[in-house]
Formats: C-alpha cells, structure tokens, sequence
C-alpha cells in the first residue's frame, strides 16, 4: 500500500494531461460528426460517434469535468433516440448536436474539481496486510485430555501453548499478555456458553479484537451467532480436525507477505486505465492494463488475474463480447469479471452481466468504492476457488489444480524463454507409519512436511499434494541445479524433525525427483520425467533428491 498523498499527486497528474488532450478529443469529435452523409443513413460513422461521446462521460467526471461529463450525456441521449431511427440526420437535427459540441467547449475549459482539494482520497488496505498474528496460543478448555491433546499437537506443529481449564485462570493470564490467539471452548460447567460470554466481556473497548476460535460439541445456530459477537474468527466442531485448525492458525500467523491481488483492466481509454490502475495499485494490488482487447487472452495466460475489469463499450470488440470469450476458456470461466463503464441504463447493465459478467460498476468511481468493490469481489472468489482446488488436509493444491498450473507455467516458461522446475515428491515408507501409529499420526506427518514446503518455498512456486502421501512442486525460474539446492536443504531439514506418537519420537525421510523445462519442453513429459526421477531415488536408498537426466544427452549415449 503506497502513500495515500502519492496517489493524490498521481491523479492530479492525469487530470492535467486529460485536460491538456481535450481539444484533441473535441475535435475527433467533431471531424467524425462533419464526414456524416447528409443524404443517408451511417450505420459505422454513427456508431463511432456515440462511443466517442460515450467516453466523455465516464472519463469527464472522472478527472474533474463534471460539467463535460453532463453535457456528454445529454447528447448520448439525444444521439441514441436519432440512432433508433437510422435515417439521414436534417438540418435541425444537425444544428441541435452543434449546439451540444459548443456547451462540450465551454465545459472543457472549466474544471469542476481540483485533485489537490479533494478530500476523502484515503489509503485502503489489502486484506491479509494487517499485523501479523502471535504465534502463542491459550487453549482454554474443561476436558483436560482434550486440552492436552491440542497442546501436543499445536506444539508439534511450532506453537507456543499454554493451556487453562478453567475460565477464571484464563481471565488471569490474560492481564499478563494479550498477544495471543484464545482457542476458546464454547460450554463451561455450569454455563453453557461461558466462554463466549468472557470473550464477549474481554473483547469489550479493544480497539483490535483478540482473535479466537471457539470450540463446541454443539453445532447450533444460536451457538454460532453468539461467537460471532464475540469476535470469532472460526467456529470448529468437535472432535477437532486438527488439519482444519492448523489451516486456520497458519493463516493467522504466516510470517510471509501476502500476494498481492492481481487485477486486469481492458479498456480502450488509456487515460482511464492510468487512473484505475494508478488507484488498485495505491491499495497494493497488482494491476496488468490492457488498451487492445485482442491482446487480452495472451496478457490473460500471462497475468492470470484475480479480477478482470473491462469498459463495456470499446471499438471493434465490445466488452460482452469480450467476456463470452473469456468465458469460453477453461482455465478462466470461473474468473470474476466486472464491468466497469458510464453506462447507467439498468437493463443494458443486467443484460452485460447475464452474458458473462459478475458485477457492473458505473463511472465515474471513487477510489475508494473501487478498491472496496474489486477487494470483496476478489476475497470471495478465492475463498470459493480455494475450496475447488484445495486439498482439505493440507491446505495445498490438489492434483487436478497443479497438473492444470504446470501446464500454464510451463507454455509461460517457453515463452519466456525462462527456466522452470517441476519436482515430485513421496514420503518414503509411508505405510509403514500409518501401520505402526495410525492414520492420525500419518496424518501430522503429511500436514508437517506440506507445512515445511510452505514455509521454505517462495510464495511464486506452486505447491500441490498429489495423492496420497506424494506432492508435487512447481518451482518457477528456477533451473535444474537451484531446484535441487532448495528441495535437498528441504529433504535435510525434514530428516531432522521427530514425529509424536503415544510419547515415542520417530524420524520420517522423503525421496524426490526433479525435472526441468530445458530439458523436457512439455508439461507431461515434465511430470514423467521427474516421476522416473522420483523412483530412482526410491530405488538408490531413498532420503535423497535425483534430477532427471537429460533426454538428448541419454540419446546420443546410445548411439
């Protein structure tokens, strides 16, 4: 998120250079108005006028020109009711539109607002931006087993845990230290929702809320409500799955930064790109602009937006029709698209959004509610994303989402000309573990080395679990040799870590298998590759990383 009087600065900036190209907008204007016939009708030359009025509106009140803005819309009006009866324009009909490009003139040397006195242009953050979360955890909890059990395994997984029986103790400890987060037993002797009452009484005049998740045999509606008073940020059911509240603590205490929302905005206007772009990017969001729309689908496989914000009415391909195409490929039917245009009329707005759009934002827009519209709209569609293409145990992709990720990253690499790695992994006797200590000890072994991959791998490399107790990792320009470097260091630090079980430690290994783009220029030859890679190092004596030999060197071995 960048300084909110940068931003200032910037829109201002834009504002000038729109002011500065007005004449030249009126006077295309006006050229295309002289070549109409005056004998019939101009279905093409029409056209090109109504867009080129069309875009005085949202654009005019936009950078300050409310008067230029009004005035553009009156004409559109007058224009479209003339369209509606497509026969040569006469002469008062002429005169009428003449008039309107005078008031244009006027309007456009008068400035109804100036950038610098605006107020209200306020820094929005991203969410996920906020303080990071303590890794300390109070378990506050009745049943004593169950408290003891979360408190191993939180703290197998790294977590600080104190645990507290009963609420008074937990009341105490809380005056010492409140940078914790409270996992919270909903039902207390005595009270049945004891706990979230103290939440409630603690959260009371906090400027920032304690974090908790409440914790319940109870999976009723007035449950619920009441925690979410509370402050809760998650209400798990018991028996606890471990694997979901380890999700949810992850999320809260991750030391990386966030991604940063990636938004694509199509529109023609490149002085309306500048300045949507100029307002996402203030909110730290990454924003790709695209001016043409038959360049969308190469910047779309390029960018892989969050969002796609396209102007509804754009020369020679329209933003309906844009958004069918869109449509139409896989990788991005489920995208959310929004259309993003001057265009007020309520059913030509439904019938944009009924041919392939999610939401309709009309121009001019303060920065503000774009930041907050295209923000929600892109939270919820990755939280629904994240449950189609999420594994439920580890949080990782699964196999459908990163087979359908590696082929997009390995047509990028080629592209790009930039290298890229694809490495399979497989904890080495597996079965032996789930035999020995059971599935839920399995379990904690997969959940800790996806926890490992996240943690050690960038946020750029893509991490999947592809079945069973195999990942699969997408490690992006990255060649064969720094692959190997990363996944060993990775496979060594795994080595070193001891599993729980009924109070007996055990250590666990993986074997791995890398293969690279350079050598194998297809995404399913990539991922045998580094599958034949897996098991020879299963085969050498697991515990160990093989990088895929190279196919033309092996064939010129033969030879």
């Amino acid at each position: 998120m960048h300084d909110p009087g940068e931003l200032q600065t910037k829109l201002k900036a834009l504002s000038d250079t729109y002011a500065a190209q007005l004449p030249e907008k009126l006077k295309q204007l006006e050229q295309a108005l002289s070549q109409l016939p005056h004998t019939e009708w101009d279905e093409q030359g029409f056209q090109t006028i109504l867009r080129l009025v069309h875009g005085l509106i949202g654009s005019g009140k936009t950078f300050g020109f409310a008067s230029l803005s009004d005035v553009a819309r009156n004409l559109e009006t007058y224009l479209r009711q003339l369209a509606q009866a497509k026969t040569a324009i006469n002469k008062d009909q002429r005169n009428h539109i003449l008039g309107s490009m005078s008031e244009l003139h006027q309007a456009a040397n008068h400035r109804d607002v100036s950038f610098s006195d605006q107020p209200g242009l306020i820094a929005v953050a991203q969410p996920g931006q906020d303080a990071v979360a303590p890794r300390r955890i109070f378990v506050v909890e009745d049943e004593h087993e169950l408290a003891e059990e979360l408190k191993v395994q939180l703290g197998y997984f790294g977590y600080d845990v104190s645990v507290f029986n009963t609420l008074e103790d937990f009341r105490f400890a809380l005056q010492q230290t409140s940078d914790v987060v409270v996992l919270m037993d909903v039902t207390f002797p005595g009270d049945r929702l004891g706990g979230v009452k103290l939440m409630n009484e603690i959260q009371q005049g906090r400027d920032v809320l304690l974090p908790v998740v409440f914790l319940s045999a109870h999976d009723e509606f007035e449950m619920r409500l009441e925690a979410v008073r509370a402050g809760s940020i998650a209400y798990l059911s018991k028996p606890v799955n471990i694997g979901n509240l380890i999700d949810k603590l992850d999320s809260l205490t991750s030391t990386k930064p966030p991604v940063p929302y990636r938004v694509m905005i199509v529109d023609d206007s490149v002085a309306l790109t500048a300045y949507h772009t100029a307002v996402l990017e203030q909110a730290g969001m990454a924003v790709k602009a695209v001016n043409n729309p038959f360049n969308v689908i190469e910047s779309l496989l390029e960018f892989t937006p969050d969002l796609i914000l396209i102007d509804l009415y754009m020369p020679e391909c329209n933003g309906t029709d844009l958004a069918k195409v869109i449509r139409q490929l896989d990788a991005f039917v489920s995208i959310p698209i929004v259309f993003l245009s001057a265009e007020n009329n309520l059913d030509k707005q439904l019938f944009a959004m009924g041919l392939g759009g999610d939401d309709f934002l009309t121009k001019p827009i303060q920065p503000q509610h774009l930041i907050s519209s295209v923000t929600s709209r892109i939270r919820r569609s990755l939280m629904l994303r994240s449950f189609m293409v999420r594994d439920s145990l580890t949080g990782l992709l699964n196999h459908t989402a990163i087979k359908d990720l590696l082929d997009g990253e390995v047509a990028w690499a080629l592209r790009q000309k930039k290298p890229v790695s694809f490495a399979m992994i497989d904890i080495d006797h597996f079965k032996q573990v789930n035999d020995s200590y059971g599935h839920p000890v399995g379990d904690r072994v997969i959940k800790s080395l996806s926890r490992l991959l996240k943690q050690r791998l960038r946020t750029s490399d893509l991490v999947g679990r592809y079945g069973g107790e195999e990942f699969a990792v997408v490690l992006v320009d990255a060649d064969g040799a720094t692959a190997m470097k990363v996944l060993d260091t990775i496979r060594d630090d795994f080595s070193q870590l001891r599993h729980l079980a009924d109070g007996n430690e055990f250590p666990v290994t993986f074997s791995c298998g890398i293969a690279t783009v350079s050598q194998f220029p297809d995404a399913a030859k990539l991922s045998d590759a580094a599958d034949k890679a897996l098991y020879k190092a299963k085969h050498a004596g697991r515990n160990q990383v093989i990088l895929a030999d190279d196919p033309s060197a092996s064939s010129s071995k033969d030879k």
